[in-house]
């Protein structure tokens, strides 16, 4: 069952805030974690936009495990995780109106079964507990009405399942909002964040 949904940031400066804002992110990421281990959940859904990139299809990692580290500043980390691969055929298996793939790497099964995460997965997953795991890349060039209906079977997979799950998307959005940052400023960037903070307040995703 869907147990908790997370919209979640992927920016080096959550790992080590430098200033008041990225320390509201890094305290939001430990309190996350926080309600996954109160609430047991045993398993995640990850949907990351920076892992295998396929211009037309939604990709679905089926290998037998997933890892990856990551380095920002003085700060050095690794994961691994098992996957939850038959979850992840699961949702292969029930998605063929919509343009997706299987995605293995190396052996079909073991050890050598296994794929690199990304910063958009490991830099979100450090503030969360180790659980099974399962990931998913969406696909720019899809139509939208194809991304609506993929999540809504997604959705219904999560629900059908008797453990507990969490849904976690990778997804920091408008990148434009300062002169000094690296993307520059864009006067749309905060429109666009706004229109995304309403969206998920008022749960009208579809």
């Amino acid at each position: 069952m869907l147990s908790l949904a997370a919209v979640v940031p992927h920016g080096d400066e959550v790992l080590v805030p430098e200033d008041e804002e990225s320390l509201k992110l890094h305290r939001a990421m430990k309190f996350l974690g926080y309600e996954i281990k109160k609430r047991k959940i045993k398993e995640y859904v990850f949907v990351s936009p920076h892992n295998i990139r396929i211009d037309t299809h939604i990709g679905i990692i089926l290998t037998e495990y997933l890892e990856g580290r990551w380095k920002y500043e003085k700060l050095r980390f690794k994961r691994r995780y098992k996957v939850d691969r038959n979850l992840a055929r699961k949702i292969y298996e029930s998605t063929g109106e919509i343009p997706r793939v299987g995605i293995n790497f190396g052996a079909l099964e073991g050890e050598l079964s296994s794929l690199c995460l990304d910063w958009g997965t490991l830099i979100p997953l450090y503030f969360l507990p180790k659980r099974k795991m399962v990931l998913i890349t969406p696909a720019r060039g899809m139509e939208r009405n194809q991304l609506v209906r993929f999540g809504e079977i997604l959705g219904e997979i999560i629900e059908s399942e008797k453990r507990k799950i969490a849904l976690i998307v990778s997804a920091d959005h408008a990148h434009a909002h300062s002169e000094d940052g690296p993307y520059g400023y864009h006067p749309d960037a905060e429109k666009y964040d706004r229109r995304i903070e309403r969206a998920l307040l008022s749960n009208s995703l579809g």
